[in-house]
């Protein structure tokens, strides 16, 4: 045994009903070598394939298995968050349903967890995908890295394992849209990576198009960096000077060169520049905007449609009970619990 801690498995689950009962396999056998003490919790993001009833077989079949379904599918985030709050380990691992995070490396994480460290992340030395993927997401962490206002790692995702103390400061934050990945940065403690080869999918085909990804990227360079407001900000000077020095040249022009060229194209340029610049920067304005209008909207982050071997989690501030279905709306209310 590496731990006598008692450690809860999160794991979310979105098309992923092809690899439930494989990664209950071969996640019960790592965890039965690391710790007596443990829990599965599955969380069904409205998977639209069969994934509700194998993991009902699944939690019928062994106790140590806590299945949470929400209303519809709210995002990887959400559900992660979801199987926070219903975790009740000294230590909490976050990894995803389709066994592209294996359960085989985890024994890694919990020996550096036990060395000292509050966080240990998985740090994707290699992923067996498509080289000008890989390239584009290395090159996304360091755009990234470079941009935000903390210092974020490089290639890790959600895939890791924290003490209680992280994980509750991570429940304490009020944001609607998370980005854990940026949140764990940003909350602090010794932290540290464990580098692992990141698998293909076990079963079915990836959920995330490249426009997901294009939205993921945005979500975390909007959320802990302030750079694409700064650099519209220089933008506006540059183009101010630009267009201070065309006016100094053609009134010099004018008394200097009689004959200097004047006409409609000079204008239209002028006129297509200035307007490129005034849409884009409305458009890194408008992200943020958006973000913001989310946010103050206060609407609860997911809902939960039904919990299988579930307890009564003491962090929910808030519930609603509906006939046989319990609809929790998860507001996080910091001065009742602090």
């Amino acid at each position: 045994m590496l731990t006598q801690k008692m450690i809860s498995v999160v794991v979310a689950c979105y098309k992923d009903a092809g690899s439930v009962n494989e990664m209950y396999k071969r996640l019960t056998a790592v965890l039965e070598r690391i710790t007596p003490r443990f829990e599965i919790i599955y969380v069904n993001d409205n998977s639209p394939d069969n994934a509700e009833e194998v993991l009902t077989e699944l939690a019928g079949r062994d106790s140590r298995v806590m299945v949470i379904s929400h209303s519809r599918n709210f995002g990887s985030q959400m559900a992660f968050t979801s199987g926070m709050k219903r975790a009740s380990g000294d230590a909490v691992i976050l990894m995803d349903g389709d066994l592209q995070d294996p359960p085989e490396v985890i024994p890694d994480l919990v020996r550096k967890l036990e060395t000292g460290y509050d966080v240990v992340y998985g740090v994707r030395e290699r992923r067996k995908e498509s080289w000008p993927m890989e390239a584009a997401r290395k090159l996304f962490y360091r755009i990234y890295r470079k941009m935000s206002y903390i210092e974020m790692p490089l290639d890790a995702g959600d895939f890791s394992v924290m003490n209680r103390c992280v994980v509750d400061a991570l429940l304490l934050l009020p944001e609607r849209d998370r980005f854990l990945r940026g949140l764990r940065a940003w909350v602090g403690y010794r932290q540290t990576g464990v580098p692992y080869v990141r698998p293909e999918r076990f079963s079915g085909e990836s959920t995330n198009s490249f426009g997901d990804n294009i939205r993921w990227a945005k979500r975390g360079i909007l959320s802990f960096s302030y750079k694409p407001l700064e650099m519209v900000s220089v933008l506006a000077f540059l183009v101010t000077g630009f267009a201070a020095l065309a006016v100094l040249g053609y009134v010099a022009a004018y008394f200097l060169i009689p004959n200097a060229p004047r006409g409609f194209m000079t204008l239209l340029v002028a006129v297509l520049f200035i307007g490129a610049v005034q849409l884009l920067s409305l458009s890194v304005i408008a992200e943020y905007l958006g973000k913001i209008f989310e946010e103050v909207k206060q609407r609860p982050p997911f809902i939960v449609k039904n919990v299988l071997n579930g307890n009564t989690d003491s962090r929910e501030s808030e519930s609603v009970t509906s006939g046989s279905a319990r609809v929790e709306l998860r507001l996080l209310d910091i001065v009742s619990r602090y």
